[in-house]
């Protein structure tokens, strides 16, 4: 056996690059940069063919997350211009009447299908902390209407058939409606003893920042906030008697 020569420093060594493992996939640490690549091409060109298969057009994915912070910011600033138009009508008259009514009344119903039933029940909610005796219609612990009551009802359209038939069960038995809807003229309005309009107007803008009833469904939470403001102050209660009646959350 020939004795080993030293390497010596200024002796080149020559490495030859290792090939490329087949069993690995892309992104894997071993792939290489050409099989990556080809790996890509092909996942892109099946994406391709399993979109056009059928007619179907490849899913898009969205905005960039600085296009869609502007779009947010954009759907802010048009709910604020336009609900402050919105409340800006004059209602004094129908507050008024809506006051004497929920201030006088036995017991307090309120109803709202969807989202308008969960502007109405954060009303619920502010009427219970300030000492009425009031329900959500629906519930299995709610009691029945009775002469002397009062009924709070929310629809945007005025033609949701359930809460046209509260209405109208409500005027029979002889209690008071309220009605926060869009159509004065709806069968809800006509059913109503007071009518509390919210019109919000539908445009192109409004479609695309704020979709279907969003306009009537926040000014109808701002609305009745104004209206928990003004029964807090008719009954002479402070926030403070109305956080001992504050649920406790456990």
């Amino acid at each position: 056996m020939s004795a080993r020569r030293r390497l010596r420093s200024d002796d080149c060594l020559i490495v030859a690059a290792p090939r490329a493992r087949c069993d690995v996939h892309e992104g894997h640490p071993g792939a290489g940069a050409g099989e990556a690549a080809r790996a890509a091409d092909e996942a892109r060109e099946a994406g391709e063919r399993e979109g056009g298969e059928g007619g179907e057009t490849p899913v898009r994915r969205g905005a960039s997350a600085a296009a869609n912070a502007t779009t947010a910011a954009e759907s802010t600033a048009y709910l604020l211009e336009n609900l402050a138009r919105i409340l800006a009508v004059e209602r004094s008259k129908e507050i008024g009447e809506s006051v004497d009514i929920l201030t006088s009344a036995k017991k307090l119903f309120v109803y709202g299908v969807g989202r308008s039933g969960l502007a109405a029940r954060a009303f619920a909610m502010r009427m219970v902390q300030l000492g009425i005796d009031c329900y959500f219609i629906g519930e299995t612990i709610t009691p029945v209407v009775s002469d002397g009551d009062a009924v709070l009802i929310v629809s945007n359209t005025g033609s949701t058939m359930s809460a046209i038939q509260v209405a109208n069960i409500a005027r029979r038995v002889g209690a008071k409606v309220i009605s926060v809807t869009g159509q004065r003229t709806s069968k809800l309005g006509h059913a109503s003893n007071v009518v509390l309009l919210i019109h919000a107007d539908e445009a192109t803008a409004q479609a695309r920042l704020a979709p279907l009833g969003t306009l009537f469904e926040d000014a109808t939470v701002l609305l009745l906030d104004g209206l928990v403001a003004q029964v807090m102050e008719r009954l002479g209660q402070t926030e403070a008697d109305m956080r001992g009646r504050h649920a406790i959350m456990v």
